[in-house]
């Protein structure tokens, strides 16, 4: 069977799930967690090189100030109480976003944690934390510019942007998976993604699981990634 070298995962559902169960919406966030500890060591058992997870959009800000305030909190105790966890187990974290409008606590756990684990040699876990996609490729351009002060912007390449945007030393991502229900990537990695494969399930995310994972990984399995040739073309460059 044929393994996604990099699963991104849009987890949604969390807020239906507590609503469903007439929960406050921060618990169905604190179950979330339990799903995202679930496919991490899933994924490492497998052998994914790279797991990608949109755990707060550049967006998700403008949610009632009392959720976004328990999400920071959570998303602190994570670094401060599962980051040695995935030490562990070999996994390498990495946190993609603008950190700016984080609290100076969690940008020092965040620093702490990519360096306790920069050497690790099993899954790179990639945060995306107050990460938008076009704020990536506007960031990317930047960097470019910043670096070749002399080019004119006419020089400009798609290489040059593929080589400046979050996890260009990574492969880009073969498999996108979105719970909930929803059909759409939401600003997530709109440049990385151009060739993804998109798996959809109905399934919240508090509910997902190893065995999700492994139906996704399935239906990924089963598909012909083309990359703008014909079929007879693949066929032929796989003999």
């Amino acid at each position: 069977m044929t393994q996604p070298k990099h699963i991104a995962i849009i987890m949604d559902g969390n807020g239906r799930w507590a609503k469903k169960r007439f929960l406050p919406r921060f618990v169905g966030h604190q179950k979330g967690l339990r799903a995202v500890k679930k496919v991490v060591s899933h994924c490492a058992e497998i052998g994914v090189e790279s797991l990608t997870l949109f755990a707060f959009s550049t967006e998700n800000w403008k949610r009632p100030k009392d959720e976004v305030s328990k999400l920071m909190g959570l998303f602190l105790s994570a670094l401060q109480n599962e980051v040695s966890k995935l030490h562990k187990n070999n996994v390498r974290l990495n946190i993609i976003g603008d950190r700016t409008l984080f609290t100076d606590e969690i940008q020092q756990h965040i620093l702490q944690a990519e360096h306790l684990t920069e050497n690790n040699s099993g899954l790179q876990l990639n945060i995306a934390a107050n990460y938008g996609g076009r704020w990536d490729v506007v960031q990317a351009v930047k960097d470019w510019s910043n670096k070749n002060p002399d080019k004119p912007i006419t020089e400009l390449t798609e290489a040059d942007i593929s080589m400046n945007v979050c996890l260009a030393e990574q492969s880009e991502p073969d498999l996108l998976i979105r719970t909930g229900g929803e059909q759409r990537i939401s600003n997530f990695l709109v440049w990385q993604m151009a060739y993804a494969e998109f798996y959809f399930s109905d399934e919240l995310w508090p509910d997902f699981d190893e065995n999700s994972i492994d139906k996704a990984i399935a239906s990924f399995s089963n598909r012909e990634r083309r990359f703008g040739k014909t079929s007879e073309q693949v066929t032929h460059d796989s003999h």
